[in-house]
């Protein structure tokens, strides 16, 4: 019998957000760790900043992720041709579009320039908008 490529069933979703050093890496960090396995997560920003925000890492430390050497990183057409699900948060245009491919556009606050009790709320926003995914991408 000849080799059979093995076909993924691991669905990949990517979190899109200016800078990707907030709202992108608090979602991808809780997706990665709700889903333990079951879904690829990617991160990326249409223009990223240096590094994740301050605030971010505080908010997501308490919940047990660190999120503090993460790296933000441009957002790739590569990197939406791969995803199954790419999920925006203020992005804008900047996400290229793909036929086939399943749209989100999360409407969240920017943590930029706030702290940590300005951030958590974010956080938990984005936390249960994650969960609804999962159980949505994992679900049967």
């Amino acid at each position: 019998m000849p080799d059979v490529p093995t076909v993924s069933t691991v669905p990949t979703v990517l979190f899109v957000c200016v800078h990707n050093a907030g709202r992108s890496q608090m979602a991808a960090a809780l997706l990665d760790h709700h889903a333990a396995g079951r879904v690829r997560v990617l991160s990326a920003g249409s223009a990223p900043a240096d590094t994740v925000n301050p605030a971010v890492v505080e908010v997501m430390a308490e919940l047990g992720l660190d999120v503090s050497r993460a790296v933000p990183t441009l957002l790739a057409t590569d990197d939406v041709a791969a995803s199954d699900v790419v999920v925006t948060m203020g992005c804008g245009d900047a996400c290229p579009i793909f036929p086939g491919k399943r749209y989100e556009d999360w409407a969240l606050e920017d943590p930029a320039g706030r702290g940590a009790g300005a951030v958590r709320p974010i956080r938990d926003d984005i936390d249960q908008r994650v969960r609804a995914l999962l159980s949505d991408l994992v679900a049967g």
